[in-house]
């Protein structure tokens, strides 16, 4: 039974300290031994393998792979080597499992405001050889017209006695007046650009 069981926990210990090469998503598997920059990671970052179709392939692929952890794919253009993906609400210091942006400051911000997050992946050919992949992650601030729960002007109430009830509306239900831009994500850019690093 003893043997059975300490040979199970170093398996289950050998998916998970498996880095770049296990298959299941961040998001469904949350995993904190994240692989950390030692600095920053220059964006683009250069991939140094060879020019042939097949190796364009697998940075692609691998790509992919990664930004699929942290946002779902929208578009993915092999042809042009553009990947688009879908906003995704950033995590606030209350999702700590869920990956995010790495840094204190923008999970903050993210846990007091309505913040979104956009990636878009660029690969182009290097001249030598390789490639270069240019990674940016833009972030959008929603705009309100006024706090969800505010008191102040939402309705009026009567204080005389009447036979008949009429139920009013408080909150209505109102259309979101878009996404202001605030500018990138650098910590998330970095985290990315460096499991690509390493990975690829």
């Amino acid at each position: 039974m003893g043997r059975r069981f300490w040979t199970a926990c170093a398996a289950l210990l050998g998916i998970v300290a498996g880095g770049c090469g296990t298959s299941s998503p961040l998001l469904d598997n949350p995993v904190l031994l994240r692989p950390t920059a030692t600095g920053p990671v220059e964006n683009p970052v250069y991939v140094p393998l060879g020019t042939s179709e097949s190796s364009y392939r697998k940075v692609f692929a691998g790509v992919i792979d990664i930004v699929d952890d942290y946002f779902d794919i929208a578009e993915s253009n092999m042809y042009a080597g553009l990947i688009r993906t879908h906003p995704r609400v950033a995590p606030g210091l209350e999702q700590f499992f869920k990956p995010g942006s790495p840094d204190f400051d923008e999970r903050l911000l993210a846990t007091l405001q309505s913040i979104h997050n956009i990636a878009v992946v660029k690969i182009d050919g290097a001249r030598d050889g390789g490639f270069w992949v240019d990674v940016k992650v833009y972030k959008e601030l929603e705009n309100v017209e006024r706090p969800l729960r505010a008191t102040a002007g939402a309705a009026a109430f009567r204080s005389d006695i009447t036979v008949e009830h009429q139920f009013e509306v408080i909150e209505p239900v109102g259309v979101s007046g878009g996404w202001i831009p605030i500018g990138e994500d650098v910590p998330l850019e970095q985290e990315i650009l460096a499991r690509i690093k390493k990975c690829l």
